[in-house]
């Protein structure tokens, strides 16, 4: 290096220096980013209340429908887990989803975030309407691991809103037209929702430890 590159990257340094010497401090990086967590996730949490609520009364109202408690109880941590994780409204997405196993471990974080505040909506939603929690908690913890184990492959969002459109057209809508409920939802179906759960559970976990999440 000649004596002439030497100094202007002296220079350069010395104005880098200076800049941090004289800008404000660091923020508080890990309490910004929960901030902005809670702001995109309480919206969705809300209106997952406020389903729930709505099943609640329709349930009990119209007795000759089937048990909407139990038809949306699987899809309702799907739009705040999709808002959780999200390339559009994360301004840190690009770099965390750089790192597999850092991404994988927030992604779970995030999601154990969104469980922990629906599942006790569905605990009372299912309370309510006297339904046993294996019949709503099963497909609900399934339809979440499926949304992290296709994660990989369309966006842990695009998965999401995909999984419970998919569930709404295909398994809710021609269960209240029919005025019963799939045996998808029956008791006898709970072990193969557990395995089912078991099994995109692991391959979440495997995704996201080998590649980067979307």
């Amino acid at each position: 290096m000649n004596d002439d590159i030497r100094a202007l990257v002296d220079r350069a340094a010395a104005g880098i220096a200076a800049g941090i010497d004289e800008g404000p401090g660091p923020v508080p990086g890990r309490r910004f980013r929960s901030a902005g967590l809670a702001g995109r996730v309480a919206p969705w949490l809300a209106a997952a209340a406020a389903l729930m609520v709505a099943a609640v009364a329709l349930e009990q109202t119209f007795t000759s429908l089937p048990s909407l408690v139990l038809l949306l109880a699987p899809v309702a941590p799907l739009l705040p887990v999709a808002a959780a994780w999200s390339r559009r409204t994360d301004p840190a997405w690009e770099l965390l989803a750089s790192v597999p196993r850092f991404g994988l471990g927030l992604l779970l974080r995030r999601t154990l975030a969104v469980l922990a505040a629906v599942i006790p909506l569905l605990a009372v939603a299912g309370r309510a309407t006297g339904h046993a929690p294996a019949l709503w908690l099963l497909p609900c913890l399934a339809f979440t691991a499926a949304s992290l184990a296709l994660g990989g492959l369309t966006g842990v969002d695009r998965a999401a809103l995909g999984l419970a459109a998919g569930w709404a057209v295909l398994v809710v809508a021609p269960s209240i037209v029919a005025a019963r409920l799939p045996a998808l939802l029956a008791a006898p179906a709970g072990p193969g929702w557990a395995a089912v759960t078991t099994v995109l559970f692991a391959v979440a976990l495997f995704r996201g430890r080998s590649e980067a999440l979307r």
